[in-house]
């Protein structure tokens, strides 16, 4: 089994994202909504070794606002922005994207 790689964990942000109202959740919320968006494999649900109390995918949710400037990032992309300390928003090019209606 393989892990989850940070582009499909930043799939499922745009979908959470796309399903709450005006676009915008916490990350805390995102975490918390994930398992309904996407599959995770037991490595994937393995405890971090840096983050105590934390599985490796939740530390890829955190890694995607750190690779913020990385191509193929959802911030990158302009897909999301942080709005606020752990608070993310989809912009409308990011809506457009979690339709399905914009280039991967």
């Amino acid at each position: 089994m393989s892990r989850i790689s940070e582009h499909d964990v930043g799939t499922g942000v745009l979908q959470i994202l796309a399903a709450q109202q005006g676009g915008r959740a916490t990350v805390r919320k995102i975490k918390r909504e994930m398992l309904n968006y996407v599959s995770l494999t037991s490595q994937d649900q393995a405890p971090s070794l840096t983050r105590n109390g934390e599985e490796l995918w939740e530390q890829q949710v955190r890694n995607l606002k750190s690779h913020s400037k990385s191509p193929g990032n959802i911030f990158c992309d302009g897909y999301v922005v942080q709005v606020a300390r752990g608070v993310w928003q989809l912009t409308p090019l990011g809506h457009r994207r979690a339709n399905g209606r914009a280039a991967a």
